[in-house]
């Protein structure tokens, strides 16, 4: 004879996930969700299918699988050629020096800036620089880099004031060890407005009673800051920084493009760039798919590994 809690077990086992009238009712949003759906399965998942050129000596025109035509398979040979090139290990040390430094330089910005401004009352100056930092975002990148270039140039800006104050002008431009300076500091001006949305959205819904208690206990406006808006806000930071680290492998490939040129190359040329270079204006189309699997599939292990750490760490994780 079955007891009281084997028969709730047997029918929270048979009761659906979710009923029809629950299905019904949220129709609309099922709806709504539809488009974008469609959109990241034809814009993300269908073009997997033309990862098999990586293991192909594959020319435009023809196909990349077929029963009948004749196929040139060479498995982990581009693979293999990429990680015994003589760019290998520059590639790679760019990329993850040049993502570090954003991680380093950046990803703590907009945390901060989100914290100052949401301690801000002034309603009419808060908007203002609500809007100010927000702007650089919606800044084509080609305008960024042609402002940035020529402020450091040797008639820019930049040299002027170096010479204002004693120092000799240099060619930043063409300068290696100036470019990740350069690069981080536009990344970050152009990105840290944005990227504290999330975090100001995340305060505004956090519950004006635990602001209340902490002023009860003699709490000041620093100590309700530290303890009761940034642990509010400790899981969305969990998950940016998860997927920040997932993104090493990955750097902003369309701001490089712009700034960087062959003189500055030891310090500048990274994985995006490399496969533009090789893949779009030099047609190794295998080749270049096998880096970006290569690249893919570290930035997908680092995922794994920040999420990991995070969940045992805060508890809190992308899954």
């Amino acid at each position: 004879m079955q007891t009281a809690g084997n028969m709730e077990k047997v029918l929270h086992k048979r009761r659906p996930k979710y009923t029809r009238e629950q299905i019904y009712e949220n129709i609309e949003l099922y709806l709504i969700m539809l488009p974008v759906l469609i959109l990241i399965f034809m814009m993300c998942y269908l073009p997997l299918y033309g990862l098999l050129i990586a293991f192909q000596d594959y020319t435009p025109g023809m196909a990349i699988f077929s029963l009948t035509e004749n196929i040139r398979w060479v498995g982990l040979k581009h693979f293999v050629n990429f990680i015994n090139g003589k760019y290998f290990v520059r590639l790679i040390t760019n990329t993850i020096l040049l993502s570090l430094y954003n991680l380093i330089f950046g990803f703590w910005v907009p945390i901060v800036f989100a914290l100052l401004l949401n301690e801000v009352r002034h309603m009419k100056f808060k908007k203002f620089v609500q809007t100010a930092s927000y702007l650089p975002y919606f800044i084509s990148a080609v305008v960024v880099a042609g402002m940035v270039l020529s402020f450091i140039d040797m008639s820019g800006i930049v040299n002027k004031i170096i010479v204002l104050f004693g120092g000799t002008a240099t060619p930043l431009n063409t300068s290696p060890s100036a470019f990740p300076v350069i690069y981080t500091i536009t990344n970050v001006w152009k990105s840290f407005g944005w990227n504290s949305i999330l975090y100001l959205s995340t305060m505004s819904s956090i519950d004006p009673a635990l602001y209340e208690s902490a002023r009860l206990d003699g709490a000041n406006r620093f100590k309700q800051m530290w303890y009761v808006t940034l642990p509010s806000i400790l899981p969305t930071i969990a998950i940016m920084l998860i997927m920040a680290v997932g993104g090493i492998l990955g750097s902003n490939t369309d701001l490089i493009l712009l700034l960087y040129n062959t003189a500055t190359y030891p310090t500048a040329d990274v994985i995006g760039t490399y496969i533009y270079r090789v893949g779009l204006e030099g047609g190794q189309f295998s080749y270049t798919a096998a880096v970006g699997i290569f690249s893919s599939v570290i930035n997908f292990a680092l995922v794994f590994g920040a999420n990991f750490i995070s969940n045992k760490l805060t508890n809190y994780g992308l899954f």
